[in-house]
């Protein structure tokens, strides 16, 4: 942000992104490895065996796709992470930090379903 305020044009849109485009259920499954690795399930279970598929809501997104050329090219701007790297620091960042997400979680979300669940859908 620093960057863009100080270098950018005036009146210029920068997306910031690291050219690493995913599915949402790429993104899922690859939290369920992390998991896995870090807080392993019970019994051996693989978190991926929680993933449930849900009736999707009207002009919902598959996938998120940011071309960040732009600030590359104009600014010079790379990312320090890459998807793999800054999603393992985000899973940890959140296994190590219950005390600031549980109340929240708590207070706002009972953890019900969002949705209406669908076997075998991809």
């Amino acid at each position: 942000l620093e960057l863009v305020a100080t270098r950018g044009l005036p009146g210029e849109s920068y997306n910031v992104g690291g050219n690493s485009e995913r599915t949402n259920l790429g993104v899922v499954e690859t939290i369920c490895d992390l998991l896995d690795s870090r807080r392993p399930r019970a019994g051996g279970k693989s978190y991926r065996d929680l993933i449930s598929f849900v009736t999707d809501r009207p002009g919902h997104d598959r996938r998120y796709a940011i071309d960040a050329s732009k600030i590359g090219r104009d600014l010079g701007w790379t990312p320090n992470e890459n998807f793999d790297s800054g999603l393992a620091k985000t899973v940890d960042w959140f296994l190590d930090n219950k005390w600031w997400w549980g109340p929240i979680r708590e207070q706002r979300y009972a953890g019900e379903r969002l949705g209406e669940a669908r076997k075998g859908a991809a």
